[in-house]
């Protein structure tokens, strides 16, 4: 593995980065056909926060954290720090004096595939985080990795300068150069949404607003009286 720090790589447009961080994480991963999606294992640590941003990426071997004390350097406002293993890893890499360091140079929020701890002070001081496990267990600042390049996590490959979109659903990937698309498709949908939302407010099923109910039949579900079942 080459041991690399790539200074100022290409960052996600922050305006359509907070569009999309608008819609949230469930709706623009339906309106892009359900990719760029982390997987169920990444999760917030703590409810409540949506956040949108530009991926800082680091690569670091299990149970060492020299990495991500490198890559605050590279971090500027607006984006949010990426990290990812060599293997699978669930130690506490991050914690409460990083989140500090970040939130001084304007970071949105970290999302990370391995532990975090100091969870208590994460949330009294309101950054955000989504990661594999929460630990105790401490880290060494010892093996040589990489910032600011191609990373893997959930099947998925971020690079940096992508838009990370990151809610209560999870986190998803949005490639840079498909941000725009991804905003009018997301918008389009929500705007779907909101009629049938109007629609179950007046009393409509989904049954019929989804076509749904001519298609029971063929599945083999019949409607039969009580008395007769």
């Amino acid at each position: 593995m080459r041991t690399v720090v790539v200074t100022n790589p290409p960052r996600a447009d922050a305006a359509l980065a907070d569009a999309l961080a608008g819609y949230g994480v469930a709706t623009v991963h339906e309106a892009m056909g359900r990719t760029g999606y982390l997987g169920p294992s990444i999760r917030p640590v703590h409810l409540g926060s949506r956040i949108g941003g530009s991926a800082v990426t680091v690569l670091s071997w299990p149970g060492d954290n020299l990495m991500i004390h490198v890559a605050v350097e590279q971090c500027r406002p607006g984006d949010v720090l990426v990290v990812a293993t060599t293997s699978p890893s669930t130690d506490g890499m991050f914690g409460e004096l990083f989140a500090t360091a970040l939130q001084h140079r304007g970071v949105r929020g970290l999302v990370i595939d391995a532990g975090v701890r100091d969870v208590a002070e994460l949330h009294a001081m309101g950054f955000p985080v989504w990661s594999a496990a929460v630990s105790a267990q401490g880290t060494v600042k010892a093996t040589p990795g990489s910032v600011n390049v191609p990373v893997t996590i959930g099947g998925q490959v971020i690079r940096p300068g992508d838009t990370i979109l990151a809610d209560d659903d999870g986190v998803l990937r949005v490639r840079r150069e498909d941000a725009a698309s991804a905003v009018a498709a997301a918008r389009a949908r929500a705007e779907k949404e909101e009629a049938t939302r109007e629609a179950f407010r007046r009393g409509e099923l989904g049954l019929d607003r989804y076509g749904l109910r001519a298609r029971l039949p063929g599945l083999g579900i019949d409607y039969v009286e009580y008395e007769d079942s």
